[in-house]
């Protein structure tokens, strides 16, 4: 099953990112620098939402509709006083729906951590802008599930599941950059 080799294949670049990641929210000390820590984000998922989007319909994955997408971290930077505009980052090109699901993989994924990140996120005085982090609520492992059950349909063949670990793999990798550039920036 895919849901098994991806999240063994791309465990490297997962834990890369997961520790940029922890390591930029325990800097966070105020809201400004929340609305940076989200705008890396929201720059990498609103670009990498156009770039899946044409292969993700509601007959590959129904309550697409339904889900967190970058939108919402929109709603959060706008929220704290923050702007989106010009936004954007690299992301993986993405040529058809297994490439895409695996893109899609580390979004969804993103919400399991999303219940730990509001902890560390009001630890440090951040109450504001947490739509995003809040994931689905109560249907969190519910609709993870349903992903896991259509990513398993769409990459049966050995050639489709490689397709999506390579691309679940480098959006992981790629993520991570974002942090790194606009540090630098």
């Amino acid at each position: 099953m895919l849901s098994e080799k991806i999240k063994e294949a791309t465990k490297q670049p997962h834990q890369e990112l997961e520790k940029v990641v922890v390591q930029k929210l325990k800097a966070i000390a105020s809201e400004a620098d929340y609305v940076e820590f989200l705008s890396n984000f929201y720059a990498y998922f609103s670009s990498l939402e156009k770039a899946f989007q044409p292969f993700i319909t509601a007959e590959v994955l129904p309550d697409y509709s339904s889900r967190r997408t970058s939108d919402y971290l929109k709603k959060d930077i706008e929220e704290l006083g923050g702007s989106t505009e010009g936004l954007s980052a690299t992301v993986p090109n993405v040529n058809n729906v297994q490439e895409a699901i695996g893109a899609l993989y580390v979004m969804e994924g993103s919400i399991m951590g999303g219940f730990a990140i509001v902890k560390m996120l009001e630890k440090a005085g951040i109450t504001k802008g947490l739509s995003f982090f809040s994931g689905y609520g109560a249907e969190t492992g519910q609709k993870w599930g349903a992903f896991i059950g259509v990513m398993n349909k769409i990459a049966q063949s050995e050639a489709e599941q490689a397709q999506a670990i390579a691309t679940a793999g480098e959006t992981f990798a790629l993520f991570g950059d974002v942090f790194k550039q606009r540090e630098l920036a």
